[in-house]
């Protein structure tokens, strides 16, 4: 039995207390690395509260909605922190929304105005919100008055390379105004903020349907990154690195949130690019890369990776960046987590720097202490018995307030439960085993296919890196066949029907795919900007190739 409790920071979790609780603790240490700028932690104190005095002044204030649109950066956490001290909710924008998705967010949100940069990499977002916001360009600044965004009302950028249009203010513009409210007003604003106000709105990237708006409080955002510091090893003075944007819970909270709690540096770039990232990690003694899969593949695969001196690294999520003795001895034993976005993160977790023991292979963990999960029949809302499968639901401290613009009656269950739409097993230790996403099940020849398992058994064999399995029409109108796009390992060809033999002797036949595709590369799949696979292109893709209507 583990000695673990629910944790949490000794002061009120608020966006105004935990800053400045950080700023008395951790001082003038470096928070985030740029380039050559740094953001200390003494420095976010005073530069939100500046530009929080600010936005008082501009007629932001408790429950205005302030999208922010920036990446990853001393700007975005000034920005986040400075809103949220004086109890405006920030709406995190993704970096990569085009137009239509801009505008629909947006509107969606109700933003009352919108903290931005004027272009980051290839995208000119001046000229993107102009297509996002019908009539924006016929505004004038602080004024905004359109039809599509009735709240919308200001516009301000951050590092113009060129004058702002009549509908944009500058930050620096912005800034201007913060004689116009004192300390006292601010320090006044911001003690009436409490945890359980909304502090952010963090929308999911799902795969098979629109975006939704996740609403967490001060409380989770702060406590939740805290508590999972029992299960990490995260140490004052440790510099991490993440390719993830701070506007996804990994970012946020699994990096930025937990470096500010342990007095730790986060190190970013402005684009990953693997010789260069590998410098940057070397250069920096960077002991955590947190990130996504085939990050760590495209690190490990770049000419220059082994000369570089990677020493520094002791954690993180790869364990092919780890020194030889800190690895694990078996792939299945890696303890990991298991959340969601409307959990703020995991809700099932180990220690992430321990191995899982033996016959616990492949388990994403126990309870969060604070979190509660059970499994449930999803069609008659049975509880299972341990050992069998059903639907994942979750309740406690970190779950979200709600989504934003649905009634939470139609949200959650009575009781306070969330159904994740998740298929897994509870083993009799609490142990949880993922199957997948309910809504990818697989109806072959009027039999469920678990897509996870059939993913599992194609990754088991030594000639895979990766495996994705979909449901496709039949043949014949008989339903859905099981479809498998297969990523080989480097330099390896795998023939389909060998594979198939192959998974013959593992699972039962309805389960085998029917048909597989095999890809040398990762990138020649469809992906979401959130690095998870796009389940409705890759089911276009194989329905395509081995579809009924297919030559």
């Amino acid at each position: 039995m583990r000695a673990r409790r629910f944790r949490e920071p000794g002061y009120a979790p608020t966006a105004d207390r935990f800053v400045r609780h950080l700023a008395e603790q951790w001082g003038d240490r470096d928070l985030v690395v740029l380039g050559e700028r740094c953001l200390t932690y003494r420095g976010l104190e005073a530069q939100s509260r500046r530009l929080g005095r600010a936005l008082l002044a501009a007629g932001v204030g408790p429950g205005s909605r302030v999208a922010l649109l920036a990446p990853n950066g001393p700007e975005w956490v000034v920005g986040w922190m400075a809103a949220t001290r004086i109890g405006a909710v920030v709406v995190l924008l993704n970096t990569f929304h085009q137009a239509r998705e801009l505008g629909w967010a947006l509107a969606h949100c109700e933003a009352d105005a919108l903290l931005t940069v004027d272009r980051y990499l290839n995208h000119d977002y001046l000229a993107r919100l102009e297509q996002a916001v019908p009539d924006l360009a016929d505004q004038q600044r602080d004024a905004i008055s359109v039809e599509s965004h009735p709240r919308l009302r200001a516009v301000w950028m951050w590092g113009a390379t060129s004058p702002a249009p009549d509908w944009c203010g500058t930050v620096d513009g912005l800034l201007a105004r913060t004689g116009e409210v004192s300390d006292e007003h601010f320090d006044g604003a911001a003690a009436r903020v409490e945890p359980e106000d909304p502090i952010v709105v963090i929308y999911t990237s799902g795969s098979t349907s629109e975006p939704k708006g996740v609403v967490h409080s001060h409380s989770t955002v702060i406590v939740h990154p805290f508590n999972l510091l029992q299960f990490r090893d995260l140490r004052t003075g440790d510099r991490l690195y993440t390719s993830m944007p701070l506007f996804w819970v990994g970012g946020l909270s699994y990096t930025l949130v937990s470096a500010m709690h342990t007095g730790a540096t986060v190190v970013f770039e402005e684009r990953f690019e693997p010789g260069s990232t590998l410098e940057l990690i070397e250069r920096h003694r960077v002991t955590h890369v947190i990130g996504w899969p085939h990050i760590a593949k495209a690190l490990v695969e770049h000419p220059s990776f082994a000369a570089r001196d990677l020493s520094s690294i002791r954690g993180g999520s790869f364990d092919e960046l780890l020194p030889v003795h800190l690895r694990v001895s078996d792939p299945r034993r890696k303890a990991t987590s298991l959340g969601m976005t409307e959990s703020h993160g995991p809700h099932s977790i180990e220690p992430l720097h321990v191995e899982l023991p033996a016959g616990k292979e492949e388990s994403f963990g126990r309870s969060v202490p604070g979190l509660e999960r059970r499994i449930v029949d999803p069609d008659t809302g049975d509880e299972m018995p341990a050992g069998q499968p059903g639907e994942i639901w979750i309740r406690g401290y970190s779950l979200m307030l709600g989504l934003l613009g649905r009634d939470p009656a139609d949200v959650f269950e009575p009781g306070g439960w969330y159904r994740t739409g998740d298929s897994g097993i509870l083993d009799t230790d609490g142990h949880l085993y993922f199957r997948g996403r309910l809504g990818t099940v697989i109806k072959a020849g009027g039999t469920n296919v678990a897509p996870r398992e059939v993913e599992l058994a194609i990754e088991s064999q030594p000639d895979v890196m990766h495996a994705f399995v979909v449901g496709v029409p039949a043949d014949g109108g008989r339903g859905e066949a099981v479809a498998a796009a297969v990523v080989t390992k480097p330099g390896v060809g795998i023939d389909p029907e060998d594979l198939r033999s192959r998974l013959r002797a593992d699972m039962a036949s309805y389960k085998v795919p029917r048909h597989v595709a095999v890809f040398a590369e990762r990138s020649d799949l469809p992906w979401l900007e959130s690095g998870k696979v796009d389940l409705q292109g890759l089911r276009r893709l194989l329905a395509d190739r081995f579809g009924p209507s297919a030559d």
